[in-house]
């Protein structure tokens, strides 16, 4: 029989490296919290039930040493082993990133599995082995934080070495201006926007893709930061009260812009209010030479704004003039066009300076996202008549209202963590589209107690919006459902998928004439 033990001790271990691949992965997205993947594996539980199962097939191994015995259990690891391989092939949307820190929990966890392994075949002699094996699958789960918890002081120590060199590189060039980017969405557009008006007269240093917690910045600066930066911008995440004041105060930005305020991330905000304040940080963190930058169309912001001095409001609408005392004129957006190639819109200036835009980009989140930049730039120096030609060059940002065109049809990917505000933006520019309008979405998530709330809104505002729904997932799905059919949408046109693909292909094959255009609103992250 040992040549059967080898053979499942090997099943076990390739089996058990793909299983803990993928819950290493989940413990990255989570942000290497343990209390926060621990609230998640409790949520999605039976995306891994099948483990749980392996310990009941193991369980006869204690009492009888046959071939029999071993044949369910290997039957069962082969198909974990596909099932975690097929996991790994759909969690795409954001990968598994080998940072040192990821290595070093690596290591530690299999050392972990192995001292599992090595109790099964010593200490409890090898009747038990079978079982251990099985058990040692389902241990997997919870050994990222047990690996964290081991690592926690090395870690710390390291994150000290690291920061304090970061700090060093900033103390070596004083003259260097740090804007930080905040808000609930519409951040990363902002900074990559924003360093496409500023790179024709600046040399400008941006944090890459979504790189905003702390180490991430950290990393940038040590990597990246060169003594011939002018600017440094500098996205700011949070997902906990405090988040925004620990990169200020690692980063000290001089001038600091809040995109939006709005309920995300309620799981570990708890409620609005921390969230408002939680951006407002960065308000509190500037110097008094600095300017706040603020998204004035956003009402949270808005409110907020009022406890400060002398903000820079942008925004899409006109809130300044005798109608409106008590709000603060700034820069506006006016005469926005919609085509198929992009939009145009008018820029108007406290001082009623006016110029023309026209750039590829569609959308109204892009349009106050992108006027945002050229206020941050014109306060910056940069006349508004020298940024026509960047905004003309913008790129969308990945899976961010990102026009693919495909012959008859037109996919607008916004695939990117919707949110309520974007989410409605959405579909309302959708709606302005002729053709037929095709919304295709799994609803939104980290929403806290509000998540069925805002999805069932949002199934209100796309019946206003759309000519078909299809929805991905049935049971998260319900809301946005309910919201479709107490609007009056035609019960017809909406039908539930449980894999994108096949809403797609139901997409491509709708009937009838003139052009397709089919949103992809939101693509659940992959620890959902």
């Amino acid at each position: 029989m040992i040549w059967l033990d080898l053979f499942l001790l090997i099943l076990t271990c390739v089996t058990g490296a793909f299983v803990l691949r993928y819950n290493v992965h989940m413990f990255q997205l989570n942000g290497y919290k343990n209390r926060e993947h621990l609230n998640r594996l409790k949520k999605s539980a039976g995306k891994q039930g099948i483990l749980f199962a392996l310990p009941v097939f193991g369980i006869p191994g204690l009492f009888i040493k046959a071939v029999p015995v071993y044949i369910p259990v290997i039957i069962l690891l082969l198909i974990t082993l596909r099932y975690y391989l097929y996991l790994r092939e759909i969690n795409t949307k954001k990968k598994l990133v080998y940072t040192n820190r990821v290595k070093r929990l690596l290591v530690t966890e299999a050392l972990l599995s192995a001292a599992v392994l090595l109790c099964g075949w010593l200490l409890f002699e090898r009747r038990f082995f079978l079982f251990s094996c099985t058990l040692s699958l389902v241990l997997q789960i919870l050994l990222p934080v047990a690996g964290n918890l081991i690592n926690h002081p090395v870690e710390s120590a390291i994150n000290r070495h690291y920061i304090y060199d970061a700090k060093r590189i900033l103390g070596q060039n004083p003259d260097l201006v740090i804007i930080g980017i905040t808000g609930s969405y519409g951040k990363t557009s902002m900074k990559y926007y924003l360093n496409t008006l500023l790179s024709e007269h600046f040399d400008v240093l941006i944090t890459p893709e979504s790189f905003n917690t702390p180490m991430g910045v950290v990393r940038t600066i040590r990597e990246h930061m060169t003594p011939r930066n002018e600017i440094f911008l500098c996205e700011m995440g949070a997902r906990h009260v405090g988040d925004i004041r620990e990169l200020c105060d690692l980063v000290h930005p001089k001038h600091g812009i809040i995109t939006s305020v709005g309920p995300q991330h309620l799981e570990t905000f708890f409620t609005i209010e921390n969230v408002v304040n939680t951006k407002f940080e960065l308000a509190d963190a500037l110097p008094e030479d600095g300017m706040l930058i603020l998204n004035g169309d956003n009402e949270l912001i808005r409110e907020k704004g009022t406890e400060y001095r002398d903000p820079v409001y942008y925004s899409t609408e006109d809130r300044g003039g005798p109608g409106n005392p008590d709000e603060t004129a700034g820069y506006r957006a006016e005469k926005i066009r919609l085509s198929r190639t992009g939009t145009e819109f008018t820029v108007v200036t406290p001082e009623g300076e006016e110029e023309s835009f026209s750039m590829r980009l569609i959308g109204a989140h892009n349009v106050i996202n992108v006027l945002g930049a050229i206020t941050t730039a014109h306060k910056l120096g940069v006349p508004l008549r020298k940024l026509k030609t960047a905004v003309r060059r913008l790129l969308p940002v990945e899976h961010r209202m990102k026009m693919i065109p495909h012959g008859n049809y037109t996919i607008i990917d916004d695939a990117y963590n919707s949110n309520p505000a974007g989410s409605k933006a959405a579909v309302e520019t959708l709606s302005m589209f002729e053709g037929q309008r095709i919304l295709i979405t799994p609803g939104m998530v980290e929403l806290g107690e509000k998540e069925e709330e805002f999805n069932y809104r949002f199934g209100t505002y796309a019946a206003a919006c759309c000519d078909y729904v299809f929805l991905v997932g049935r049971k998260h799905t319900e809301p946005i459902l309910k919201g479709l059919t107490d609007s009056g949408f035609d019960t017809e046109r909406a039908e539930v998928f449980d894999r994108i693909e096949d809403a797609l292909s139901r997409a491509y094959n709708v009937k009838g004439e003139g052009h397709k255009y089919i949103l992809l609103e939101n693509d659940l992250p992959d620890n959902y």
